[in-house]
Formats: structure tokens, C-alpha cells, sequence
């Protein structure tokens, strides 16, 4: 009897804090709506406009800019497709897949990556909203300090409460943030008329726009099994992953494409300023950045607990927003575009391997998890991801793409021929 209460005390501790360390039981499992907004709330991010305003000044809207748009998105929404369809089979969260993929120890190296990644993508985050403030409302500089550790700490609350809050704040921001963009884009195609036409200030390639798309969240959407864990069925897991990933991640690119286009400015809040709607746009700024922060804080509690093999989600994550308000204050926001490339190179292949050791090792069905359910190092995925990273620093193309194809189909090869 003492055991058995033990054991119900253990399983309530660990669905309190999402599950850092098992997977997710068929009673904790959500329908459509829930895990599409909190993954719509992810993809709404000022970084993805800024993107699209790049790709903006570059190419004619049409067919060049839709047809990257549409592209780039359909292989970010297939490859996340495969990685949520992990998530809802196996229940577990990513760093949970990469034991298998990697072996326990050499997981930890997945653990690492992504969650100082994370980090990083909220320090730029907290330290973007709080300069963007000063500068728009006139605030005094001295400001920034302060604001930085304000939004810091306070971003990661709903992240605290697990994916419940995430869920109660994309109910919210969501449609908030859809009605904004709505009437900025009628005013913007309202004045495109009187506009002097596309500003094609910038000279890229198709292979380099396209990387631009892919690269907005291809290092996001290699994590989404951290939400799709709880989808109820494979067409929820699947269908919601494809809907934010290739509708949300676009939407955002042609949205700052066209402000870009029309106005000559690459961030919405100044679009939504020279519109005469600031106040909008400081909402959208505040919303956009929210529901983006807290899922990235979210990736890091879950890779922090694999990493510490802890189940203490929620101390992780005060932890993680921490370490990035202290990265915000001492300078992340001039190290976007460096970032990007690191992550646009590391990231990718830990998906490509993932997918191929799931699918092609274990045959769709991962065996009970456990300390000696994986090899301790997994050689032949080690060896995949790093072939996966080198073909995404070195091979023409899409770096991302490059990366991913590589380490699937190398360590396809290894399982099968060794």
C-alpha cells in the first residue's frame, strides 16, 4: 500500500511538471486547438518578419517571393511533420528521443545544445523587447537595464505553469495578434497604390532566400515533440505542426516582406507607427515576443531536467530565463545574424538523425525507456550528426536542408549496413 501511494505521489509530481523525464500518459493527452495555438504562439515571432523584410527588397513579390515563401515553408512544415509524429508515437520530448538516437551519455550533447541555444534566442528576445520600448516611447536609456530584467523574469511564468499556461496565453495572444496583422496588411495594400514601388535594395540568390526561410525556425521545430508529446492522436500531432510551421512561420515572412515593400521598413512595430496605430503595435511587439519567450524557456527546462536528469521542470526554468537575462544585459541583441548561422549549422542534423533512428532503426516504436534502454554512446549517431553538420557548413544549397538530409541518410546507412 505505501509503495502504491508512492508511486501515484511520484506520477502526480511528474505530470505537474510536464514530464521532463518520461512520456506522456494517454490521460494527459490534448485535442487540435490546444497544442496548434500554443505552436502558433511559437511561430508568431518578430525575427521571422525581419527575415521576410530582407527577402522583401530582394525580389519581386511575384511569382520570385511567393514561390521562396511557399517553398521554404513546405520543407520546414514536412520536416517538423516527421519530428511531431516522434513526439506523439513515443510520448517523449526530444531529449528523450535523442537518447536513443545518441545513447545516454551522448545525449547529453543534445541536452547542451539546445538548451544553450535556447538561451540565447531568449536573452535576444527579452533584450529586443526592452530596446525597442525605449527607443518608440521615448523612454529614458537608462531604462533598458531594468526592463531587460522585468521582461526576463516575468516571460518565463507561463512557461513556469507547464504547458497549460503556454496553452492559456496562446488562447489569448493568437487571435489578438491575427486581428493586428489583418487590418496592417489592408492599410499596407491601401497605400501600396501610392507607393513608389518595391525598394529591390538587396541582392540575393533563390538558394539564400529559401535558407532565410528555412532557417527561421528550423532550430524551434526541431524541439516541437516537446509539445506534440501531448497530442491526442497522429492528425493533431501532424496537422497542427504543418498549420503553424508553414502557415504561421509564412505568414510572419510575408508580413514583413510587405512592410518591408511597401514602407521600407523591416520591423512591424514601425509599420504599425507609420500606420498610426503604435499602440497596436506595441501590443503586437508585446504579444509576439511573449508567446515565443515562453516556449523557448519551455525547451530549455525540458533539455535542463534531461541534462540533470531531474525532474524539477520548473527550477530549470527560473534558471534558464536567468542565464538569458543576463546574456540580454550584456549584449545578445548585435549577435543575431552570427547566432543564426551557429544554429542554422548545429541544429538541423540532431533532427535528421532523430527521424532516421525512429523510423528506420526502431521501426516507428520505441522500446520501453529506461538507464539501459540506449547504448551509453551511440557511435553511429554521433557519427551522422557530425557528417549531417559538415555537409551544412560546406555543401552549396540550403545549409539547413543540407544538414538534415545528410545525417538521415548516412545514418540510415550505418544502421542498415553495419
Amino acid at each position: 500500500m505505501i509503495r502504491e501511494k508512492m508511486a501515484v505521489a511520484a506520477m502526480d509530481q511528474s505530470g505537474a511538471e510536464d514530464y521532463p523525464l518520461s512520456a506522456v500518459p494517454d490521460g494527459a493527452r490534448q485535442g487540435f486547438w490546444p497544442i496548434t495555438l500554443v505552436l502558433l504562439g511559437f511561430t508568431f515571432f518578430s525575427a521571422t518578419m525581419w527575415g521576410g523584410a530582407s527577402l522583401g527588397v530582394a525580389f519581386r513579390f511575384w511569382p520570385d517571393l511567393a514561390a521562396i515563401i511557399l517553398c521554404g515553408n513546405a520543407i520546414l512544415a514536412v520536416y517538423v511533420a516527421g519530428l511531431s509524429y516522434v513526439g506523439f508515437r513515443s510520448g517523449l520530448s526530444t531529449v528523450l528521443t535523442a537518447r536513443f538516437a545518441f545513447g545516454n551519455a551522448g545525449s547529453r550533447w543534445c541536452d547542451a545544445l539546445l538548451g544553450l541555444t535556447q538561451i540565447g534566442w531568449y536573452a535576444w528576445g527579452t533584450a529586443t523587447i526592452a530596446i525597442v520600448l525605449v527607443r518608440l516611447l521615448g523612454l529614458d536609456p537608462g531604462l533598458q537595464a531594468p526592463l531587460m530584467i522585468v521582461f526576463g523574469l516575468g516571460f518565463c511564468l507561463t512557461a513556469y505553469i507547464g504547458c497549460r499556461g503556454l496553452a492559456a496565453l496562446s488562447r489569448v495572444a493568437v487571435p489578438a495578434m491575427l486581428l493586428l496583422i489583418a487590418a496592417s496588411v489592408t492599410i499596407a495594400l491601401r497605400d501600396a497604390g501610392d507607393a513608389a514601388g518595391p525598394l529591390m535594395t538587396g541582392s540575393l540568390t533563390v538558394a539564400e532566400g529559401l535558407t532565410i526561410v528555412v532557417g527561421t525556425f528550423v532550430s524551434g521545430g526541431t524541439q516541437v515533440a516537446n509539445w506534440t508529446r501531448f497530442a491526442g492522436s497522429a492528425r493533431t500531432a501532424v496537422g497542427s505542426s504543418i498549420l503553424a510551421f508553414f502557415f504561421g512561420n509564412g505568414l510572419m515572412i510575408a508580413v514583413g516582406a510587405v512592410g518591408a515593400v511597401v514602407y521600407g521598413l523591416d520591423d512591424i512595430v514601425e509599420v504599425l507607427a507609420v500606420q498610426g496605430i503604435l499602440s497596436a503595435g506595441i501590443l503586437l511587439l508585446f504579444l509576439n515576443i511573449w508567446t515565443t519567450q515562453d516556449n523557448t524557456i519551455y525547451n530549455v527546462s525540458v533539455a535542463g531536467c534531461h541534462f540533470f536528469r531531474t525532474e524539477r521542470r520548473r527550477l530549470i526554468t527560473f534558471a534558464g530565463a536567468g542565464a538569458g537575462t543576463l546574456l540580454a544585459l550584456f549584449g545578445m541583441y548585435d549577435l543575431l545574424i552570427p547566432y543564426m548561422v551557429m544554429m542554422g549549422v548545429l541544429i538541423p542534423p540532431l533532427g535528421g538523425v532523430i527521424m532516421a533512428d525512429f523510423f528506420v532503426r526502431h521501426r516507428g516504436r520505441y522500446p520501453v525507456l529506461n538507464e539501459t534502454a540506449a547504448l551509453r554512446f551511440n557511435r553511429q549517431g554521433l557519427a551522422a550528426y557530425a557528417a549531417g553538420s559538415l555537409a551544412a557548413l560546406v555543401i552549396p544549397g540550403i545549409p539547413p536542408v543540407n544538414g538534415i538530409v545528410a545525417a538521415f541518410l548516412l545514418y540510415a546507412c550505418l544502421v542498415r549496413f553495419t
